[in-house]
């Protein structure tokens, strides 16, 4: 996009933050703008729409008015109703837990489990707790009722229905960014992104180990 609007673009991105630095090409003129990073889930509609207006720029040269005009319109994008996304993350857990072998009855409660848990997230980050703290309540949450398995003795595969329970909560996309941006020398960017989804993976741990340790499960 810079090249095709002749200019030189260089974008430092941290968790909190980006900064955008933009110069023309004898770097005679530079600009450069940092702002804090709105803390908002992954909008994989928008990046496709936001993928599509780049090649738009560089392929058909989209002049700046236009593409500042198409980007607008991507930002009042309405976001995937939270019922929807509810029940098909409930789903897709209850997918990953057959996968790794789970029968029909581990199934089941993690899609009861995951119900609950991110619904419980909705109505946590809804309010503006901390995200974290949401983290370890919810992975704390659905642990103690996939948990029920194992207690009420619940098909041949407890320990998978509590196993899967809380990988809806694991951060996937910061790990994956992060080592993109260690692979393309953004070092400092990868050490943030990778610490950040370290937290929350600690976080969702000791919910799960939490709920464990209270019910009287065995770890081993």
């Amino acid at each position: 996009m810079a090249e095709a609007f002749g200019v030189n673009l260089d974008i430092f991105i941290m968790p909190a933050h980006v900064t955008v630095s933009v110069w023309n090409t004898d770097r005679a003129h530079a600009e450069m703008s940092q702002r804090k990073t709105a803390s908002c889930g992954i909008s994989f509609d928008m990046n496709t729409r936001l993928s599509q207006l780049s090649w738009e720029v560089a392929d058909n040269s989209l002049g700046l008015p236009a593409a500042v005009e198409h980007f607008e319109r991507i930002k009042a994008t309405k976001p995937t109703g939270k019922w929807e996304v509810l029940i098909l993350t409930s789903f897709a857990n209850a997918a990953f837990c057959r996968l790794f072998g789970g029968d029909l009855f581990a199934m089941l409660i993690v899609l009861v489990s995951t119900l609950a848990g991110y619904r419980l997230k909705q109505i946590m980050l809804e309010d503006g707790r901390d995200i974290r703290l949401t983290f370890l309540c919810v992975s704390f949450f659905s642990a103690s009722i996939s948990a029920g398995g194992h207690i009420f003795n619940i098909g041949s595969t407890p320990e998978l229905a509590l196993g899967t329970s809380v990988l809806y909560l694991i951060p996937g996309v910061p790990y994956i960014n992060s080592v993109s941006d260690m692979i393309y020398r953004h070092y400092l960017c990868a050490f943030s992104r990778f610490l950040d989804a370290v937290v929350l993976t600690a976080c969702l741990s000791a919910g799960l180990c939490a709920g464990m340790l209270i019910l009287g499960l065995k770890w081993f």
